[in-house]
């Protein structure tokens, strides 16, 4: 888990390009974390932005 977004950000974007999947930057207790798309639950999780390798990065909210 990031404590700074921006390293948070480029490594989620990174992340899906290289999976070729959807992921997902999320924050849980102050700290920020990713996640493939298909494996989050709603489990006290914020979902801040997706990362799609095939359209870019937008934010959920």
């Amino acid at each position: 888990m990031q404590h700074d977004l921006s390293l948070a950000q480029k490594h989620a974007w990174n992340l899906a390009r290289t999976l070729m999947t959807p992921i997902v930057l999320f924050k849980s207790d102050g700290e920020y974390g990713v996640l493939p798309a298909d494996e989050v639950e709603e489990a006290e999780i914020v979902i801040l932005f997706e990362y799609d390798p095939y359209t870019g990065g937008h934010p959920v909210h």
